[in-house]
């Protein structure tokens, strides 16, 4: 078995046994990152030397037994708008692109104390407002699947460096599905957890009431492994929760009996994917079929998911990125002779065309004629939103269903169309809007081998329900 066949946890054994080193399964990484890299663009920066310093470093804490986890030693990607500290942290953008940070993220921080050796940084789109890793400043990602297609945003470089070898297991972060819908487009595995489970301290922000950073990963019991090591109350993030119950992998079982999964009905209507729609049905009789109880119901409110995200996402971000001026860090306009000028030039120039209709859309709705009518309505619709999971959830263990209507589209066809891109959101952002988590797991292909992903949605603080139902499946289709 080569190197890069193991998963994370495999890897960390072998390594923990004597039978890999540390630095072997880097060189292995960059090995094929040295194959695949200038096609596929996974990563914005990486770090060779960095990586193997680390690598030794970490063996010898592992030889000594001072590190015996479940991830010591494995290579990492983080995505470019984690903080790393001494490495360049862009969010793919002109205005960050010589940003090199004095701290590290929470959750690389404890990714580190677990052993992981960071290899890089990875492509995304521009500060995380995308779904294709086409609005990146450094260049689009392709999808390793198949190069004529994207593979998904924002977290995309993360979920196609997984997918391709390129790093045992990454990091992401989810603001409306950006986890998920690009570990459905790579055929890997994605987490969003419960929102104030993993600190936030760290994560240039997007839209800061939405954000969780999470793992993408080969299978359920590295995703499991990788939250279990993230997860942690932090005092530096107001909003992060102390949570006793986060031993995630103790919920590595194959137990599904009399668990009950709840399928909306809305979610399986006009514009699904008719191979996506198969593949998920047939994934719900799979967990049938090791006893669960599966029946459809209405979650009602879907059609005013997407209208709802974008107006509060939008409004956090202009306000999130009000800060990104050219004067504190980052990119400055040469020519501006004055301070305003100096402002409007250094953000015209800094920020990406979706970044700018975002900020535009998001100081639009905050605006005083039009706060009532946009912003503060979709408040209120938010709270029914998380009302509506709330009835479910009193009724149903999880709920079951697509990640994205489609399979990965091809580079390009996204742009064309914004609001079709943002539709393409419309079975993820709901979670995000409740603080809820939910996994992304494959569970098939379309006809041209791309793949499906299934959908499982956990009411707060459940995600050991989320990893036993993934697990069951993911063993019963092995």
């Amino acid at each position: 078995m080569e190197i890069l066949d193991h998963t994370a946890v495999e890897l960390s054994e072998k390594i923990k046994r004597g039978e890999i080193r540390a630095a072997e399964a880097v060189e292995a990484v960059f090995a094929r990152i040295d194959e695949t890299e200038e096609q596929l663009h996974c990563y914005v920066t990486l770090e060779r030397e960095k990586a193997l310093e680390r690598a030794a470093s970490v063996q010898a804490k592992i030889d000594a037994g001072e590190l015996d986890g479940p991830l010591a030693g494995v290579p990492f990607a983080v995505k470019d708008n984690l903080c790393t500290r001494g490495t360049l942290t862009t969010c793919s953008s002109r205005i960050l692109e010589n940003f090199v940070p004095t701290f590290s993220a929470e959750a690389v921080e404890r990714l580190e104390a677990a052993g992981a050796v960071i290899i890089g940084k990875t492509n995304m789109d521009e500060f995380a407002m995308g779904s294709t890793t086409e609005t990146s400043y450094f260049g689009v990602t392709r999808n390793p699947r198949n190069t004529d297609h994207v593979p998904g945003g924002s977290s995309g470089g993360s979920a196609a460096a997984v997918a391709a070898g390129e790093c045992f297991a990454a990091l992401g972060s989810d603001t409306g599905g950006s986890i998920r819908q690009p570990a459905s487009y790579c055929g890997v595995v994605g987490m969003k957890p419960t929102y104030g489970t993993v600190s936030r301290y760290g994560l240039i922000a997007y839209g800061s009431s939405l954000d969780q950073i999470g793992p993408l990963t080969k299978d359920v019991r590295d995703c499991a492994a990788v939250l279990e090591a993230i997860a942690s109350h932090d005092p530096k993030d107001s909003t992060s929760m102390k949570r006793e119950d986060t031993d995630f992998t103790s919920a590595l079982a194959e137990d599904v009996q009399g668990m009950r999964i709840g399928v909306p009905r809305d979610y399986f209507g006009e514009g699904l994917q008719p191979e996506v729609r198969d593949a998920v049905l047939a994934a719900a009789e799979t967990l049938r079929d090791r006893g669960a109880v599966v029946e459809e119901f209405d979650l009602s409110l879907v059609e005013y998911a997407v209208p709802t995200y974008y107006t509060i996402a939008a409004a956090e971000a202009s306000s999130n990125l009000e800060r990104f001026d050219g004067i504190k860090y980052g990119y400055r306009a040469a020519g501006a002779q004055s301070l305003h000028p100096m402002y409007k030039k250094t953000r015209s120039e800094g920020f990406g065309a979706e970044v700018k209709r975002r900020i535009m859309l998001g100081s639009f709705v905050l605006s005083s004629g039009y706060y009532d009518a946009y912003y503060l309505k979709a408040l209120r619709v938010k709270a029914l939103i998380k009302k509506a999971f709330d009835e479910a959830f009193a009724k149903y263990d999880l709920i079951l269903g697509p990640v994205a209507p489609s399979t990965a589209p091809k580079l390009g066809e996204s742009l064309s169309d914004p609001i079709k891109m943002y539709l393409g959101d419309i079975y993820t952002i709901s979670v995000n809007l409740a603080g809820l988590p939910a996994i992304s797991l494959p569970c098939g292909t379309d006809k041209e081998g791309l793949p499906v992903g299934l959908q499982l949605i956990g009411d707060c603080f459940q995600e050991k329900k989320l990893i036993r139902a993934a697990y069951t499946y993911e063993q019963g289709v092995k």
